[in-house]
């Protein structure tokens, strides 16, 4: 039998898909969200031009221009005030935009989960110490910290990733810890404890597996968070630079040109965002109800 398989002939994993599938609206926010990943992954061979390629852009007479489809070069969505074509500006867009909150999420979620861990195990100093670090950050708007330290470091990717990753560790460090609690209880740690088992090996092998479901949940919209906080930079100006492609760069190079009637500039860019917040929403919410039984009905 293979190992995957429960003694009682139950396949766990056919039984996740299945109660996952049960949510025709969450397996259309998976469909997308997939769609969008393979986008940003193979945006260089199905772009009709790289955006940032300087060769490839008409900066003269290819500003502005409304969706079309031409003998030459197909504008489904039209291009930018620079001449880039904007689907092609929004498939690179994607990839900047997932790459960073997907970084940021689980980089925060091992700094936060480890810290949670501690602090639930072994309590007393280190809890108080660890939880009211966590509650003086959780105290402030997510938008405000991540701002004053991106303006501290500077622009670039990976400020950015570092601001975000300083900006989450917390929720997840207070999600694993609220769980770790309940399990630090049960009788396989305590059996665990009265074997003389390394702490090490108790909190990352016997605690950490029955602690993860609560945290896959919570990373998974925090991924979208990550997502519409960076964009949030972006338009204001002190998130990527401008030589990165990024879905909140898009939106900003476009706003001024709404008032004027060339809305698809900053629309069909912040379409594009909705739709992967959403999608991602949609996933994490179902995940919440699969993972945790007492909200099956």
């Amino acid at each position: 039998m293979a190992a995957a398989v429960q003694d009682d002939g139950i396949n766990p994993w056919r039984t996740f898909a299945s109660d996952f599938a049960e949510k025709k609206l969450a397996v259309l926010g998976l469909i997308v969200f997939v769609a969008l990943i393979a986008a940003a992954i193979f945006a260089p061979w199905i772009t009709p031009q790289n955006p940032y390629d300087l060769n490839q852009i008409d900066f003269l007479d290819g500003r502005l221009e409304p969706g079309s489809v031409g003998s030459q070069i197909t504008y489904w969505l039209g291009t930018d005030d620079q001449g880039r074509d904007l689907l092609s500006g929004i498939f690179y867009g994607l990839r900047t935009s997932l790459a960073v909150g997907a970084a940021s999420t689980l980089i925060a979620l091992v700094l936060g989960g480890a810290l949670g861990l501690f602090a639930a195990y072994f309590g007393g100093r280190v809890d108080t110490l660890i939880m009211r670090i966590a509650d003086l950050q959780l105290s402030f708007p997510a938008i405000l910290i991540a701002l004053i330290l991106v303006s501290a470091l500077g622009q670039g990717v990976d400020k950015v990733i570092i601001s975000l990753v300083a900006v989450q560790w917390a929720y997840y460090a207070r999600t694993i810890r609220g769980t770790a609690l309940v399990e630090r209880r049960k009788e396989y740690v305590e059996a665990a404890t009265c074997l003389a088992i390394s702490h090490r090996r108790i909190v990352f092998k016997h605690l950490m597996p029955n602690c993860t479901p609560p945290l896959i949940v919570v990373g998974t919209v925090q991924v979208a968070h990550a997502i519409s906080l960076e964009a949030t930079l972006s338009f204001l100006g002190i998130g990527v630079p401008i030589t990165e492609p990024s879905l909140g760069l898009l939106i900003k190079n476009g706003f001024d040109y709404m008032l004027s009637g060339d809305y698809w500039v900053s629309f069909y860019p912040g379409l594009a965002l909705l739709i992967t917040i959403v999608s991602i929403n949609l996933v994490g919410d179902q995940l919440r109800d699969v993972l945790n039984p007492r909200l099956k009905k």
